[in-house]
């Protein structure tokens, strides 16, 4: 069990003045208070309480979300586990959003905050289930001692403590003045703190709205850009062209006469010597008092430009060496039996290419971030998936330390992994700190487009053995990509651990006797950063649509063949194939390991619910693809229809996951439903090329996302319930890797026709 702690009443008062409060959390410390929590109090104005669970004399339960909310539904979700163990009605319940402060408020110590790697549910679960039983433990025991009975006659339920015996009641408000002083049991195995049931839950496990639902629908959220501070400025940057070029000289004649422009400030280039990672590159910031008179300020700059070190960097040639690297071969990284001699005795030996491009991740909201650099500690307002990173990389860039550094989360509209990366935010840093007021920079679409943070483009080759009844004898897999390491070592080749882990090394066909599975090199050109789903949205498309073909060479059925390929083993044991330690999303393969029967059940409901393998038009097509990510298990099925112009419609998709116990099932079909709209741009359209470094594209018109006229039409979500008794596992991310490969395999049905590199864009016009 996790350490919670209550805070004494005593304690409380003597540091706040404040008479009717109970407060569960690690600790008090004096800060200024958050404007949420100002209602609560007058007397509260000069602390920051380390909340998890609040409880007023009123009643009001204020519970603590330590996460970003992007749209993903966390202020709901990670709240509705305290809530339901606490016994609160939730129409009583306030969420607060923390600030970054992984010391406080990353009870798991596990993630620094940080929300991504569709984890906030799995290392959330057990801890706020705790806080909240905590919570119940200590109204139960005040309202027996007000009472004068054996706690063990008192119950919470529904926002009340009753008494069994009598029939008398307590609302919680109403014991805030007993319950402060009680100890909170703690330890493992600790007697009296008792989870409930899961047949006792009214919130885990049913559909809840989100919280932010009717503010972000009617204009009421506040997102990073609407913050407002007295005194501020605004700011845009022109940066570098290509990846870690350089200003020579800039003219900011004509930017100043724009009315509304007052400064033009260079930032300072990194350092050669200074790794990337998600530092602020530099460039020449123009500063002013609105957002128009800025933008146009930098368009009149006149900037003279070294491209450094990577203006070589064309896509067209670039891919060509991705591929020649994936053909080559290289680091094996998974080994079972001897593929060369079962390729030698093989019946028929099938081999394939795949290549997937640079995407970038085309949030809603482009970066922002407002930094007042001259307040003490510090201030940052910014819509950011990892604060306590943010805090980091601020106070390098100010030459302070961390702990100097107050983060302050706004609602993100929509992240992707781009607002993990806070290099926007040491940019307003420097800025704040150049003209000593507040500074806010705002990220235009054109420059998260062209300057942004890539999904790696990777080639992949592959090659299978199959015996004189269609089996797959042997396996080998090689893929080749520019490394997300190299932000931090420029003269990275391979890849890593975490990108193996990616959908690549825990290759899930574990019928397959013989399997080879390499990373070939690459030259890091570009700034490869985190985007949803990562590198299993290449492995995923490449693993599924070759055994798709593999099926189509040996006349089976591909469900059938992708069945047999995975097979029914409980746990796959990798060590078997001399991996020693395999990266697990973070996780202990014991607690989380690799489950290929989820993966064929979900497969099977997928097939069972879409109507697979019914008779079907002309022009129509219906396959299947299947993936694990981040511990789920997710199967989906697309249906198309191709015209006879290669025009392509998607009238219905299924989607299967099986993702353990889960929270909010209305939650969970957002996500996949996001994730076939996400999958959708990937398989369609989206597309970043390179000439002489620098980014082709510029804004929606030449990089296109799906649209409501090319989206799909009904997506229809099938929650597994089957291994619902299993801990927690992602679902933010798991959603989007197989869209695009049942998509491509949908295709090969409707017309004959094999895709093998992404987007299609205009590959069927003449199919």
């Amino acid at each position: 069990m996790w350490n919670v702690e209550n805070i004494s009443r005593r304690q409380f008062l003597k540091s706040t003045g404040a008479t009717t409060a109970l407060v569960l959390g690690a600790q008090l410390v004096p800060h200024p208070l958050n404007s949420l929590m100002r209602s609560v109090k007058a007397a509260l104005a000069s602390v920051q309480p380390n909340l998890f669970v609040r409880i007023d004399a009123d009643g009001a339960v204020t519970l603590t979300c330590a996460r970003s909310e992007m749209g993903q539904g966390v202020r709901t979700g990670i709240p509705m586990i305290l809530a339901d163990e606490l016994e609160a009605d939730w129409s009583r319940v306030k969420i607060w959003q923390a600030p970054g402060d992984d010391t406080k408020f990353d009870p798991a110590g596990k993630d620094g905050q940080n929300t991504d790697g569709s984890r906030s549910t799995r290392h959330s679960f057990g801890v706020m289930r705790e806080l909240g039983a905590a919570g119940r433990y200590v109204l139960e025991q005040a309202a027996a001692r007000k009472w004068g009975v054996d706690a063990g006659e008192v119950y919470a339920r529904n926002h009340r403590i009753h008494h069994s015996p009598t029939g008398r009641s307590f609302d919680f408000g109403e014991v805030i003045d007993v319950a402060a002083d009680i100890k909170v049991p703690s330890g493992e195995g600790t007697a009296g703190l008792k989870l409930k049931d899961p047949s006792e839950w009214k919130y885990i496990g049913k559909d809840m709205p989100m919280v932010d639902n009717y503010d972000m629908s009617t204009g009421g959220a506040s997102y990073g850009a609407d913050i407002s501070l007295p005194g501020m400025k605004i700011a845009v940057v022109a940066r570098a062209p290509v990846f870690r070029g350089k200003v020579k000289s800039f003219d900011a004649t004509e930017s100043l006469k724009i009315e509304g422009v007052e400064q033009v400030v260079e930032i300072p280039t990194l350092a050669d010597d200074k790794p990337a990672e998600f530092r602020a590159l530099g460039g020449v910031a123009v500063i002013g008092s609105n957002t128009w008179s800025v933008i146009e300020g930098r368009k009149k700059l006149k900037i003279d430009w070294d491209p450094g070190p990577n203006a070589a960097h064309d896509s067209s040639s670039y891919d060509d060496k991705l591929r020649d690297s994936a053909r080559k071969g290289g680091t094996v990284i998974r080994k079972r039996g001897d593929v060369d001699t079962a390729f030698a005795s093989a019946a028929k030996v099938v081999e394939a290419e795949y290549f997937v491009p640079y995407f970038i991740h085309t949030p809603m909201e482009p970066p922002a971030a407002i930094v007042d650099a001259s307040a003490r500690p510090i201030k940052v307002w910014a819509a950011v998936q990892s604060p306590n990173e943010t805090r980091q990389y601020v106070a390098e860039a100010l030459g302070i330390e961390r702990s100097e550094v107050d983060c302050q989360v706004t609602l993100l509209g929509g992240g992707f992994g781009r607002k993990s990366k806070p290099d926007f935010v040491c940019e307003a840093a420097i800025l704040s700190k150049k003209v000593g007021a507040p500074v806010r920079v705002q990220w235009t679409r054109e420059d998260e487009i062209k300057n942004g943070y890539y999904h790696t483009a990777s080639a992949q080759y592959l090659k299978a053995g199959l015996d004189s009844s269609g089996k797959v004898t042997a396996w080998h897999h090689c893929g080749a990509w520019p490394s997300i390491l190299g932000l931090w070592n420029p003269a990275q080749k391979n890849g890593f651990d975490i990108e193996f882990g990616l959908g690549l090394i825990d290759l899930p066909y574990d019928k397959v006797p013989n399997i080879r599975i390499e990373n070939g090199e690459a030259d890091v050109m570009i700034r490869v950063g985190w985007y949803r789903a990562v590198n299993n949205i290449q492995h995923a498309f490449a693993m599924n649509c070759f055994a798709n073909e593999l099926a189509a060479a040996a006349g089976r059925d591909p469900v059938e063949f992708l069945l047999e390929l995975i097979g029914e083993a409980e746990v796959m044991d990798l060590t078997k194939d001399g991996i020693e330690e395999v990266w697990n999303y973070g996780d202990p393969v014991e607690k989380w390991p690799i489950m290929p029967k989820r993966l064929s059940n979900a497969l099977r409901v997928v097939a069972k619910k879409s109507g697979y393998g019914k008779k079907l038009p002309k022009g129509h097509g219906l396959d299947l693809a299947c993936h694990r990510s981040f511990h789920s298990y997710v199967a989906t099925a697309v249906h198309v229809v191709v015209q006879d112009d290669g025009t392509v419609r998607v009238p219905q998709v299924d989607v299967a996951i099986d993702c353990g116990r889960y929270v909010n099932p209305e939650g969970i079909r957002k996500q996949i439903e996001g994730a076939a709209i996400y999958g959708n741009t990937i398989a369609r359209h989206g597309k970043i090329t390179t000439t002489k470094g620098a980014v082709d594209q510029n804004n929606f018109h030449d990089y296109p996302i799906t649209r409501m006229s090319d989206a799909p039409l009904d997506v229809r979500v099938h929650v597994v319930e089957d291994y619902v008794n299993l801990p927690p596992c992602g679902v933010g991310e798991p959603g989007v890797p197989p869209y695009a490969p049942a998509l491509i395999n949908a295709i090969y049905d409707a017309t004959g026709k094999r895709i093998r590199k992404l987007p299609i864009g205009d590959q069927l016009s003449a199919a």
